[in-house]
């Protein structure tokens, strides 16, 4: 099962990667141009903001993926986290439109791994830490996600190297490593660490067609590793994200204090996370500039296939300040 599941995963890959599922900023557009480019296409269901967008973005990418016989699968992450109140209608038309990947996050994915098996998909889960990724194999899934330091957003705690080695002890399922990846070297790196597949988050918010305002593009571009936090100040629960954003919304990033409770709904409140104050990884420092996913799996690559490029050269500001012009 675990041959076939990653033979099924990577039959029409350029590169082992897939495109992470980011709040806010993956939709249709990004997800269909990753799949086209050769990488798994995903997105988290709650970026559609009602049911009915939620059906309509499926269908579109179900139509536009069917007509590109050469194109990577894709993938919905859905939130299983008990106070994530759409899991059940969303698990429904998961059910209608058949994703070949469905990625659990925040949460067992025990509640929905049968449902996807039933019509033939794989279900990966999204994992933190060693314990998770323990309960995770034994609720049946296809795959794990290790979600290591250094990620975007909600983040792991471990280093790959340990995180890796402890899970091949129990697993040899697929792995897919996060955290810092952010290059076509990275990827190899992980391809020997024994990661079967990488998740890339961060460079993909930088292209055109991701969700993410200029703003936020611009702020990547010009942003290093220095400006990334980790901290449990908004959902309860550690994510990188950019103090540049955090002080735009008015907060003193050396001044948060951890939110008491977990939260993974909507967000409120006047600086909301995502909406207002952004993600990144710590490997930000890796985006020179905005570019199309098509141009950047063309970069990836290249780097993959021979090591010793090196990436191009760092635009910085200059190239922030034209995005904002």
């Amino acid at each position: 099962m675990a041959s076939d599941a990653l033979t099924a995963l990577t039959r029409n890959l350029a590169l082992p990667v897939i495109a992470a599922p980011m709040f806010l900023v993956s939709g249709p557009e990004l997800v269909i141009a990753a799949c086209r480019a050769g990488i798994i296409g995903s997105f988290p269901a709650p970026n559609a903001r009602t049911v009915e967008a939620l059906d309509a973005w499926m269908e579109r990418m179900t139509r536009a993926l069917a007509e590109d016989a050469g194109a990577a699968p894709w993938a919905v992450n859905l939130v299983v986290h008990r106070s994530y109140p759409r899991l059940l209608e969303e698990l429904e038309l998961v059910r209608r439109y058949r994703p070949p990947l469905v990625i659990t996050a925040l949460g067992s994915p025990a509640a929905v791994v049968a449902a996807i098996h039933d019509y033939g998909g794989l279900v990966f889960a999204d994992v933190n830490s060693i314990a998770y990724a323990t309960k995770a194999a034994r609720a049946g899934v296809d795959g794990l996600i290790l979600v290591c330091a250094g990620a975007g957003g909600h983040t792991g705690m471990l280093s790959p190297f340990a995180f890796v080695a402890a899970v091949r002890d129990f697993w040899d399922g697929p792995i897919v490593l996060a955290g810092g990846i952010a290059n076509g070297r990275a990827i190899r790196a992980a391809r020997a660490l024994g990661a079967d597949l990488v998740y890339m988050g961060t460079r993909l918010i930088a292209t055109h067609e991701s969700l993410a305002s200029v703003e936020y593009r611009a702020m990547l571009v010009a942003a290093t590793a220095e400006d990334v936090i980790a901290t449990a100040a908004f959902t309860g629960v550690h994510a990188n994200m950019l103090k540049p954003s955090i002080r735009r919304a008015g907060l003193d990033p050396e001044r948060l204090k951890p939110r008491e409770t977990i939260d993974f709904g909507d967000p409120q409140g006047t600086a909301r996370p995502w909406k207002d104050i952004w993600s990144a990884g710590q490997a930000v420092g890796a985006i020179k500039r905005v570019q199309s996913v098509a141009e950047l799996v063309g970069e990836l690559r290249a780097e993959y296939d021979d090591p010793s490029l090196s990436a191009a050269t760092r635009r910085g500001e200059p190239e922030a300040e034209r995005l904002l012009s």
